[in-house]
């Protein structure tokens, strides 16, 4: 059930509208740029209905165009949300979930996350984030976190890859603040957390990051995350696969108490 092929419809919508109305002007993006606040690639983005728009941007848009409130009136529908579009399923099955399994290669999950640690890896992306999405973005993320704790409990585990450990993604502050906070949430009872070594020779996990969801309804889906989007699997026989990939993985990373062994001795700086 593929969730990456194409925006969502109304940001789609939109960008076509916005895009119409631009070149009835004969204007080009950099000239729409050099009249609002907003760059000419996010122009771009959001005519092509890769990024939804702040309200702000539809006011500004709708004026340097003489749209007469044609987009505004759209605002509503399209107007940044605190998860991106893609994101909004995903966010609403993982807050219902039974049970919650994720394996990790390139930085914690979401749910794992401290404040400054979720800031600075939004200070990574690029395109560049404003200060205003990345603090919104964050205290998003922040509320996601009500899972870890949440009356009945899910039960949660998390594989990571060694690396994501070791990357000072921030600096060591923000770094030995994380692990500290990783050491914490690994003594909850409905979380479990293991490490997969770099040592490991033989990895089942080389295909990339993956997570599995229990719903309400005891059914198991997949969730995969890319660099454009993600998507849901949800045919029997591919969660089948990852179900197996998933219980492999665990099998060969470092049990709980090794785990929160290996992420005492970084803090420790015996790597």
């Amino acid at each position: 059930m593929p969730h990456n092929n194409e925006p969502p419809v109304s940001l789609r919508i939109f960008g076509k509208q916005s895009r119409f109305l631009r070149e009835q002007k004969e204007m080009t993006r950099r000239d729409l740029a050099a009249l609002i606040p907003y760059s000419e690639s996010l122009i771009a983005m959001v005519e092509r209905g890769e990024r939804p728009p702040k309200p702000g941007y539809v006011d500004a848009v709708d004026s340097a165009l003489g749209a007469g409130g044609i987009l505004r009136v759209l605002i509503p529908e399209v107007a940044e949300k605190h998860h991106p579009a893609w994101a909004e399923e995903y966010v609403k099955l993982q807050a219902e979930a039974l049970a919650l399994h994720s394996y990790s290669t390139h930085l914690m999950h979401g749910l794992l996350q401290t404040g400054e640690y979720a800031r600075a890896v939004f200070r990574c992306l690029r395109p560049s984030m404003e200060d205003e999405e990345i603090e919104k973005s964050v205290q998003a993320r922040l509320v996601t976190q009500k899972l870890l704790t949440r009356k009945p409990a899910c039960r949660i585990t998390f594989t990571l890859e060694e690396p994501v450990l070791s990357r000072k993604i921030g600096g060591r502050a923000i770094w030995e603040e994380q692990l500290r906070h990783l050491l914490k949430l690994s003594e909850l009872h409905n979380v479990q957390l293991q490490v997969m070594p770099l040592s490991r020779e033989n990895h089942a996990g080389l295909d990339g990051p993956l997570t599995l969801l229990e719903t309400l309804s005891h059914h198991t889906i997949g969730y995969v995350e890319g660099q454009r989007g993600s998507y849901f699997l949800t045919d029997p026989d591919d969660v089948s696969v990852l179900n197996h990939r998933y219980g492999t993985i665990r099998s060969q990373a470092l049990d709980a108490e090794a785990s929160r062994a290996l992420i005492e001795r970084l803090l420790a700086g015996e790597t």
